[in-house]
């Protein structure tokens, strides 16, 4: 059996049929997790341009390449991040920490550059440059993984869109999609396991997935990683059999990130 097939049965419970190659990428992606320790060493500020490039050669909608990078460098800066994220405590270890946006400015300063009128301001306008940054983010991580580094996406950073705006110096227009804390790794990953991919795969049309699939996820997830921890005990109490469904039914219990689509329209975006 091929490393990427075992690491497969494991993450999933189940594999594609057929012997998978053995490819060096498809390795690192069957194996891969989020890392969240690290060493002190910092990376190269070379090779962290090169992994911006290459992320940038990622598939953009239409070549409108609306998605920028922003490298935070200065320590006031990344203090005040730091700050903001403080709930998240590993962020602040994390050696370097970088913010994806999604750019709509670029396309609508060449209409004005060009005397042509933007006739797209509606939602599509805000998807394509969300769309677009998380295809970078990704092309990002799967570049430094296999320079060796450790990576582990930062959302929360939407928990502050107006603070992470304004320390950026973001213009209307353009937003925080994600932040990026990495680094050397100081120990491997943990590999979190995923849902079967009978429930996530399709052919042709959609299928419902069954609670039993979910139920005999969380079953099989906590046979390897139990959660150290449950969410919101004092209102929900503990639960014998707490796992990934019961934690994720938990955490939106609550409202989150309520005010993005306020800070949104604020920036000049139009969803309808």
């Amino acid at each position: 059996m091929s490393t990427v097939r075992r690491d497969l049965l494991h993450r999933y419970g189940e594999a594609p049929e057929g012997e998978t190659p053995d490819v060096a990428l498809f390795a690192q992606l069957a194996a891969r997790g989020s890392c969240r320790r690290f060493k002190p060493e910092p990376v190269l500020p070379a090779l962290i341009d090169t992994l911006c490039a290459l992320a940038l050669a990622s598939p953009s909608k239409s070549d409108l390449q609306q998605r920028d990078i922003v490298i935070i460098a200065d320590a006031a800066i990344r203090g005040s991040i730091n700050t903001l994220l403080a709930d998240q405590e590993w962020i602040k270890a994390a050696p370097h920490f970088i913010v994806f946006l999604g750019n709509n400015r670029r396309q609508r300063q060449i209409h004005e550059w060009r005397g042509i009128p933007f006739a797209n301001d509606h939602l599509d306008a805000f998807f394509n440059a969300s769309v677009d940054a998380g295809i970078a983010l990704s092309a990002f991580v799967i570049a430094a993984e296999a320079a060796g580094l450790g990576c582990c996406p930062v959302s929360v950073i939407r928990n502050h869109s107006a603070e992470i705006s304004t320390l950026l110096g973001l213009p209307d227009h353009v937003f925080a999609v994600a932040g990026l804390g990495f680094g050397w790794p100081s120990q491997r990953p943990h590999m979190s396991l995923r849902l079967p991919l009978s429930a996530t795969v399709h052919r042709n049309r959609y299928t419902e997935c069954a609670k039993a699939v979910v139920d005999g996820y969380d079953a099989r997830r906590n046979g390897v990683f139990p959660y150290r921890s449950q969410r919101g005990v004092a209102r929900f109490g503990t639960s014998p059999t707490y796992g990934w469904s019961e934690d994720k039914a938990r955490q939106y219990a609550d409202p989150e990130r309520a005010d993005f689509g306020a800070f949104v329209r604020r920036i000049g975006f139009n969803l309808r």
